[in-house]
């Protein structure tokens, strides 16, 4: 069991269940039926031997984490698997529900890895596109195919469809962090579109680096444009002067920036998570320093 802040979220959670189940109970010292099911987690984390990874993450003393989650009630557990929340539940659950949770969601305690598959062809994106939308119309809800239709969408710049793609997980953004970022891409296109010129706002922000209305306008521009470094920076120097502008709207931008720019597919054909980009993780650790400082 480990105990997760928002310095060790990526690589106790985001990247460990890329290579094994991670659940996530948040709690708090307050809470009574927190206190009831946390020692069955534990318990059935020895049970389980080495099937998933349980993590704990405090809520009132990792409140970023908790806001990331969209907590309104713990406990509250969710279940990842390769980066992604898949499945969660809140309340103290009798252990015998807990136990088909996990079993629905955990791979059988007798499997054998699977021999490495060989690399596919190269697909044209028209081809992928298609499978895509066939593999939806034959399971509307498998929601990794989803985001990985409505991502290609935006990168062929089919916007509409992309935003029609996207509707049935709107409900669940506070778990699915992908679908998350998805939409503040699709919210940074339309806003770009109505944004006014380059020219006008870098003047406004060479008058007042404080004109935050103007950066963050600017960084859905670039994000618009998929230039995610320059988007990141435009929206740190927000972070760096005031963390909670507008709701948070910079953090919540630059961390769906971090998102896209991981791969679609988290894992190599060998089955191994990739390697980390040096990009990303320099920018994670940025918004790291900003955020506790």
């Amino acid at each position: 069991m480990i105990d997760a802040t928002l310095a060790n979220f990526e690589t106790e959670v985001v990247e460990a269940s890329r290579e094994l189940p991670v659940v996530v109970d948040l709690w708090a010292p307050w809470c009574g039926p927190c206190r009831t099911l946390g020692p069955i987690l534990e318990k059935l984390e020895g049970a389980y031997a080495g099937r998933f990874k349980l993590v704990k993450i405090n809520t009132e003393d990792e409140q970023d984490l908790a806001a990331a989650f969209g907590v309104r009630s713990i406990p509250m557990v969710v279940l990842l698997k390769d980066g992604q929340p898949v499945d969660g539940f809140v309340g103290a659950l009798p252990e015998a529900q807990i136990r088909q949770f996990l079993d629905r969601n955990l791979p059988p305690a007798a499997e054998t890895p699977a021999e490495p598959e060989a690399a596919p062809a190269p697909q044209d994106p028209q081809s992928a596109l298609q499978q895509m939308r066939q593999a939806l119309q034959a399971n509307p809800d498998d929601e990794a195919v989803r985001v990985d239709f409505v991502h290609l969408l935006l990168q062929q710049q089919r916007v509409d469809e992309a935003r029609q793609a996207l509707e049935p997980l709107l409900g669940k953004l506070a778990i699915n962090l992908r679908a998350a970022a998805l939409k503040e891409w699709i919210d940074a296109i339309d806003a770009s579109a109505q944004a006014l010129p380059d020219e006008t706002l870098l003047q406004r922000i060479a008058g007042d680096r404080r004109d935050f209305d103007a950066r963050f306008a600017l960084a859905r521009r670039r994000m618009a444009q998929r230039q995610w470094t320059a988007a990141m920076d435009e929206l740190l120097e927000i972070l760096m002067r005031d963390k909670n502008w507008n709701d948070q709207a910079a953090r919540k931008a630059y961390v769906a920036v971090l998102d896209l720019m991981a791969p679609a597919t988290p894992k190599t054909t060998d089955g191994q998570p990739p390697a980390v980009d040096p990009t990303v993780e320099s920018y994670r650790r940025r918004l790291s320093m900003t955020v506790l400082s």
